[in-house]
C-alpha cells in the first residue's frame, strides 16, 4: 500500500512523452486543462483534476482528491488522504492506489495494473483491471461487465480496526462480470455474485447467487 514517500517516488508513466512538463507542488491544486499535455503530477497539500481526452503521466497527491475527466491517458493514480475517481474509456497505464479514500472507475476503463486501498470502498463499472484488486476494510463492487484478472484479496485487519466494531465488508460481483484468479479473504465478508458473473476459486468467504439486476438490500 501506499506510503508518503513511496508516492511521491513514483516513476514517470511510460505514455507521457518525453518533454511533456512535469508539475510539482508542495500547497496547492493541480489542474490540467481539456486535451492538454503533461508529465508528471504530484502536490502534497491539495486536490489533483485532469480534464477531458488529456494525457499526462503520474498523478499522485498525499492530502486530496484526483479526479479524472473521460477518453484520459494516464500514469499511476494515488493518493493517501482522498479519494479517486476516474471517467468514461479511461486508460490508466499503472496502478490506482489510495490508503484513506474511494475508488471508482466508470465504463470502458482500463487499468494496467492492480487497484487498491486500505480503508475505502472501490467501484468498477464495465472496467478492465489487468492485474488485481488489494484492500483491508471497505466494500467492493467489480459492476456490470467488469474484469478483474489478477484476483481479490481482502488482507486482515489490524488489530485498531477490530476495536472499532465496524461492519464487515460487502463485495458484489455484478452481471456478466468476471474475476479470474483467487479470492482471498483473511476477515469476514458478505460476497454476492450474479448469477451471470465468473469468479476464480474462493477462501475464506462463501459465495451467494442472486438474479436480480442489483444485489439484495442488507
Amino acid at each position: 500500500m501506499l506510503t508518503l514517500s513511496a508516492i511521491l517516488a513514483l516513476p514517470l508513466a511510460a505514455n507521457a512523452a518525453v518533454g511533456d512538463p512535469d508539475i510539482s507542488k508542495v500547497n496547492g491544486s493541480i489542474t490540467v486543462e481539456d486535451g492538454g499535455r503533461q508529465g508528471e503530477l504530484n502536490t502534497v497539500n491539495g486536490s489533483i483534476r485532469i480534464g477531458s481526452n488529456a494525457r499526462v503521466g503520474e498523478a499522485t497527491t498525499v492530502n486530496g482528491s484526483v479526479h479524472v475527466a473521460d477518453m484520459v491517458q494516464t500514469g499511476d493514480l494515488g493518493t493517501v488522504n482522498g479519494s479517486v475517481r476516474v471517467g468514461r474509456n479511461v486508460t490508466v497505464n499503472g496502478s490506482i492506489e489510495t490508503v484513506n479514500g474511494s475508488i471508482f472507475v466508470d465504463r470502458g476503463g482500463k487499468v494496467r495494473k492492480d487497484v487498491s486501498t486500505v480503508n475505502g470502498g472501490i467501484g468498477l463499472v464495465d472496467t478492465d483491471v489487468a492485474g488485481g484488486i488489494e484492500t483491508v476494510s471497505g466494500d467492493t463492487t467489480v459492476g456490470i461487465g467488469s474484469h478483474v484478472r489478477g484476483g481479490i484479496h481482502y488482507a486482515k485487519p489490524g488489530k485498531i480496526w477490530f476495536s472499532t466494531k465496524q461492519r464487515d465488508p460487502r463485495v458484489v460481483i455484478g452481471p456478466d462480470a468476471r474475476v479470474d484468479g483467487p479470492l482471498v479473504f483473511e476477515r469476514k465478508v458478505e460476497l454476492l455474485v450474479h448469477s451471470s458473473a465468473v469468479i476464480g476459486p474462493v477462501t475464506g468467504a462463501t459465495a451467494v447467487r442472486f438474479n436480480t439486476p442489483t444485489p439484495p438490500a442488507r
